[in-house]
């Protein structure tokens, strides 16, 4: 069965300052997109979907997608921010962003953060997984909390509850500091560092699309729109637990990194260095 890798590539960046998508961590100009798609690539997937906002669309094009189509079929979804409410710019979030993907999305598919690099073996057990997954047969790629933590701010993770190899629940934790903790109710309290966690490296079957729709519909009804957002998480976590689908969780204990912030780069340069030089992404 084919299976697709949508990339989600429409955030604001805000914290980084910039189009952090595009930024180049390696001499040649290739950035972290280059090597998520190289690595899922090799690891069966024969499709790329983008995710971008229409106004980034020619940046965004010039600067990574051109160069990624050169290797691999690639689409693009706009999410759609005409849904907005006036006086906000910023889009509604990760499930609406996914949401967007129901017309051109037909087939199993994996999620993925543009601006995250989730390492080579991270794909490999997901594709097995979509290969042959029938209808709500979800599953996630899980990494340990202390391997995806920023030593330059709080970052957001979902923390996963699960059992007998199979997720319960996931819930976001949004200020969570470098040593693991975070503040509730005036109290700080501290997670183990091997605790799963969550980052949008999801495998989703299509049907993920009529779910969507309906949690978006009481979104809109009930939500606070000029702040609120719209989780894939918790779109998820709902349908485990009103029983319309099961979600394989496969640990990982390999070192994610990402650009939450301009000052995480160095790291993300020096890492990604590392395994160029290893021979890890040849012909890349």
């Amino acid at each position: 069965m084919e299976t697709t890798l949508v990339v989600m590539a429409a955030g604001m960046g805000s914290r980084f300052g910039g189009l952090k998508q595009a930024e180049p961590v390696t001499a040649d100009g290739k950035g972290i997109l280059d090597f998520s798609v190289y690595d899922a690539k090799k690891a069966g997937f024969s499709k790329v979907v983008f995710i971008i906002r229409e106004d980034m669309a020619e940046d965004f094009k010039e600067l990574v997608g051109d160069r990624i189509a050169k290797n691999i079929a690639v689409e693009y979804v706009f999410q759609d921010m005409s849904v907005l409410p006036e006086g906000r710019k910023k889009p509604f979030g990760t499930g609406h962003a996914i949401y967007c993907c129901k017309d051109v999305v037909k087939e199993p598919f994996a999620i993925i953060n543009a601006d995250d690099y989730y390492g080579a073996n991270a794909f490999y057990d997901i594709q097995k997984h979509l290969s042959t997954a029938g209808k709500g047969e979800f599953a996630m790629t899980a990494f340990h909390l202390g391997n995806t933590l920023s030593k330059n701010g709080t970052v957001s993770r979902g923390i996963c509850e699960t059992e007998n190899g199979y997720l319960k629940k996931v819930t976001e934790f949004t200020k969570i500091y470098s040593d693991g903790s975070y503040e509730k109710d005036g109290y700080r309290y501290t997670f183990t560092k091997d605790v799963p966690v969550s980052m949008n490296l999801w495998g989703l079957t299509p049907d993920i699309f009529d779910i969507l729709e309906e949690e978006f519909a009481a979104f809109l009804a009930n939500a606070d729109l000029m702040k609120d957002e719209f989780f894939i998480p918790s779109v998820i976590s709902k349908a485990l637990e009103t029983g319309k689908a099961t979600l394989k969780v496969f640990k990982n204990a390999d070192k994610w990194y990402g650009i939450t912030y301009r000052e995480d780069l160095a790291e993300v340069k020096e890492a990604i260095g590392g395994y160029v030089n290893d021979g890890l992404y040849e012909g890349i």
